[in-house]
């Protein structure tokens, strides 16, 4: 079998195992409602991926680390969590982030 065979049976196995994985979601759910305590922990699903995503383009600067006051992704994610843990709202939190990031990258 040649190398562009194999490649393609992967690239379509791995398709068809991940079609067939979110399908059996699908239909499980369908018949059945999970149990509580696994509806409970499924609400944090959506927060945990989206600090996945966020945290480490905060932290992260020019492909190091950094924690300094003088990273203002990091300045600027701060002020909008604090918005965000005290107001609730969504677009205010972009809001106040972007405003804050704009402006901190404008006089840095």
């Amino acid at each position: 079998m040649t190398s562009d065979t194999t490649a393609w049976l992967i690239i379509l196995a791995i398709g068809v195992g991940t079609y067939a994985l979110r399908l059996s979601f699908i239909e499980l759910l369908g018949r059945a409602s999970p149990p509580p305590y696994l509806q409970r922990a499924l609400r944090f699903v959506p927060a945990a991926v989206m600090a996945a995503l966020v945290l480490p383009a905060l932290v992260n600067l020019d492909g190091a680390r950094d924690l300094s006051l003088g990273n203002e992704r990091l300045l600027a994610g701060a002020l909008a969590a604090f918005v965000a843990w005290r107001t609730r709202q969504v677009l205010l939190t972009l809001a106040v982030g972007m405003a804050a990031l704009w402006l901190l990258q404008a006089y840095a």
